[in-house]
């Protein structure tokens, strides 16, 4: 079994918590988004993985070692491809066309998921779903009376169907696709400019591929400061008695820690008020502050903060009193 992740974009609009950082790799409770989402398929798939591709832009040669480092952690070969123009989805996958080969996961690494990850091998695949108020931002799949796919359409501007593509795909035979995914490129076919991989999809279901309809229980979104903190508070949430012990290197004094919270290695906190719904980065620094529901990086500073929904980047400075925050890396930010 192999993994294909998608994520050369630029994750505009996370930012300024982007410009440092690719948006896969922001931690989120302590772990990068990527990791996070290739850690869960392994733990549901009951087959050995054995490569996981990672399609990156120029993200630099220590994003590449920490991309690896990731699938080494899982027993499997890490391999790294380049899409340097961005020209959808359905291009994104044809440049690591090298690696889609026999059963293959596609998972694009913008969103986490909570699923019933059954695998049905009697199918050509699955496409995970997740119902939505507003369908026109997303693929979606259309079904017959009988609850079969019927339709697969990119954005629809009339509605089709509320089931949105999560971005989540399995292909018991990653060979068909790369044909159908050929013939766009090939033949220069694009929808909203861009090679779309739902394209390929419905092509592949238009010549008798059968797919079976994978639904998610949560579905949790990255791509925005007031999404990625609400993604951590339900990890956090998931993952309320892993994160309850902190680790020995963090400085706690005269503190209250309000459960769940994510302390990172040589962290200090003192003279404060942490939680529900916090992560703090390794080697940060809280002294006399409020903080809830917030998501605090690597190596920063904070003092008398009091800070809710808040989002702040790596090695930053904040001393001041403001209620809700976005704060890139290395920036500073005084408030009187």
């Amino acid at each position: 079994m192999k993994i294909i992740v998608p994520m050369a974009g630029k994750g505009s609009r996370l930012r300024p918590h982007t410009l440092t950082v690719p948006k896969p790799l922001i931690p989120i409770a302590g772990k990068p988004i990527v990791q996070r989402l290739v850690e869960d398929i392994a733990k549901v798939v009951d087959e050995k993985i054995d490569e996981i591709a990672f399609i990156i832009g120029d993200f630099g040669t220590e994003i590449e070692r920490k991309l690896k480092n990731i699938a080494e952690k899982l027993g499997a070969k890490a391999s790294i491809y380049h899409q340097t123009e961005p020209l959808g989805t359905a291009h994104a996958i044809h440049c690591a066309r090298e690696s889609m080969i026999g059963p293959t996961i596609i998972a694009f690494a913008d969103t986490l998921f909570k699923a019933d990850f059954q695998l049905d091998k009697h199918s050509d695949g699955v496409i995970w779903v997740k119902k939505v108020d507003d369908p026109s931002a997303f693929g979606v799949v259309k079904l017959d009376e009988y609850g079969v796919i019927q339709d697969i359409v990119e954005k629809p501007k009339k509605f089709v169907s509320d089931l949105a593509i999560i971005g989540i795909y399995y292909f018991k035979d990653a060979e068909k696709l790369m044909t159908e995914i050929n013939y766009l490129i090939d033949n220069d076919i694009k929808t909203g400019n861009e090679y779309q991989l739902t394209d390929a999809l419905d092509n592949l279901r238009a010549k008798g591929a059968k797919f079976t309809l994978g639904k998610v229980n949560d579905w949790m979104d990255c791509g925005n400061k007031n999404a990625t903190v609400e993604t951590n508070s339900k990890v956090l949430e998931y993952e309320k008695q892993a994160v309850s012990v902190f680790p020995q290197s963090a400085k706690i004094e005269n503190s209250l820690i309000i459960p769940p919270c994510f302390i990172g290695e040589n962290v200090e906190i003192i003279n404060s008020k942490i939680g529900p719904y916090v992560s703090l980065g390794n080697g940060t620094k809280i002294d006399r502050s409020n903080i809830e529901n917030s998501l605090i990086q690597e190596d920063t500073l904070i003092t008398h903060g009091n800070l809710s929904n808040s989002m702040i980047g790596n090695s930053a400075k904040y001393f001041g009193v403001s209620s809700t925050l976005s704060l890139g890396d290395y920036s500073v930010l005084e408030t009187k």
